[in-house]
């Protein structure tokens, strides 16, 4: 062990393992992150959720961070409160025993120089039967004002300024354009200080109303959203953790499956070892991914379905002969010997002295077998086979190809997990082969 230990450190020498060990650091950080941010239940749960959990969140928008580019500022969402202290001002005058009138001015400051996506107002209503009135104004920077509005409004309503025909129809274009566009340049935003003031009528006593106005920019958070305005970080977050997840246990499941099945064949020789090497040869005429597509398509899409599935496919895969010419040699060498004379059974030569004695040979194998799992995991995922209650890296990809994200120009939907699984699979290549010419002596000198 102390010899693995002290081959493992000679990994140091190597620069390229070194970046490679600095990016699987960062991953595990991610993944330590999002299990402690984000539980797995709740991560399921945000993921599958609708427009209840994700509604404040513009839909496709860009990463945040593209602001920092040189001449790029694009509009984050504006949300304003009535019951916030954002310079939001709530007034209610009675004017009779059963009429009350409400006034909220909701101002904000636009600086932007693209339109914003949409217009949303939160209603937050209480009354017994009769429902509020409510009447919008829109003021502008340059003193121009919009009344539009006029409809009654219910208990927690979203009210989408956007899709107001009327609206729609007086400015001649989309009212996210038409209120924000500068009368002297229209295809430009007016910068300043905005303001939605909101009359509402009220018709009970004990009647009250809270609104929040909603201006939804085009960039969101570290990793923008798609199309069901699900932020992408959550994906990301814990598409890495299961990636990695996957990746390691199908990786050490088939690894060690497969060596302990080649070690039993090769001890015992005869009848049991010719059954595995005709299994063996069966298999390896067998394609994994099409025997993949069958069980996600006829039984389940799982991850963990997928994942024993992997590695049962893969115990018996072509490494069971290459193990098994190994054990070969080992199987006359002179401490087995030894072992058999003072009595030793046959599964303690097998475990004790057969398995540790070629486990240090594995070590780069497993490392180099990691990445492609993720990439199998993956590629699986993207043919429409991923979980379908999980955030995968894959699955974030299958749903970028289907709702044409390079089309309309969400490059960043795509790139961004694509870029994550080209890093693992370059950080843990380099590690394997640097581990591969520390422990193969073939290597050593080259």
């Amino acid at each position: 062990m102390s010899g693995v230990l002290s081959e493992i450190k000679e990994v140091t020498k190597y620069r390229s393992a070194m970046v490679g060990l600095f990016i699987i650091a960062i991953f595990v950080a991610v993944a330590i992150y999002a299990v402690v941010k984000v539980p797995y239940s709740e991560a399921k749960r945000l993921w599958r959720s609708g427009e209840e959990v994700w509604r404040e969140n513009p839909v496709n928008a860009l990463p945040a961070w593209v602001n920092l580019f040189p001449g790029v500022n694009l509009p984050p969402t504006v949300i304003v409160d009535s019951r916030g202290n954002q310079g939001a001002q709530k007034e209610i005058v009675s004017q009779s025993p059963t009429l009350r009138k409400a006034k909220i001015v909701l101002p904000f400051e636009f600086k932007y120089d693209a339109f914003p996506k949409e217009l949303t107002v939160h209603f937050l209503t209480k009354y017994e039967r009769t429902k509020p009135f409510v009447i919008f104004h829109w003021y502008t920077p340059d003193g121009r004002v919009f009344d539009f509005g006029n409809v009654q409004i219910s208990q927690d309503q979203w009210y989408a300024i956007s899709l107001d025909r009327n609206l729609v129809a007086a400015l001649g274009e989309a009212p996210e354009r038409g209120l924000f566009a500068d009368p002297h340049n229209p295809d430009r935003p007016l910068k300043g200080k905005y303001k939605l003031v909101i009359e509402a009528y009220l018709f009970e006593p004990d009647a009250d109303i809270d609104t929040r106005l909603i201006v939804y920019g085009r960039v969101h958070g570290i990793a923008g959203t798609d199309h069901l305005r699900r932020d992408l970080s959550l994906g990301l977050l814990w598409g890495i953790t299961i990636a990695l997840i996957f990746g390691v246990l199908a990786a050490l499941g088939t690894m060690v499956s497969t060596l302990i099945i080649a070690a039993i064949g090769s001890w015992y020789g005869g009848w049991v070892d010719g059954l595995i090497q005709r299994l063996t040869e069966i298999r390896m005429v067998l394609p994994t991914i099409p025997i993949l597509i069958m069980i996600g398509v006829f039984y389940s899409s799982s991850i963990w379905v997928m994942l024993g599935a992997v590695i049962l496919l893969n115990i018996i895969s072509g490494s069971v002969k290459t193990y098994r010419a190994t054990f070969l040699q080992e199987k006359n060498a002179p401490y087995i010997e030894a072992a058999r004379s003072y009595g030793a059974g046959n599964f303690r030569i097998i475990f004790r002295y057969l398995v540790p004695r070629v486990v240090p040979w594995l070590v780069p194998g497993f490392v180099l077998a990691i990445p492609d799992m993720v990439f199998l995991e993956a590629s699986l995922a993207v043919l429409g086979l991923g979980d379908p209650v999980l955030p995968t890296l894959g699955k974030v990809l299958n749903d970028a190809f289907t709702n044409g994200a390079l089309y309309h120009g969400y490059y960043y939907w795509v790139l961004e997990p694509s870029v994550i699984l080209i890093a693992m699979g370059f950080s843990f290549s380099m590690v394997g082969f640097a581990l591969d010419r520390i422990f193969n002596p073939r290597l050593r000198e080259i």
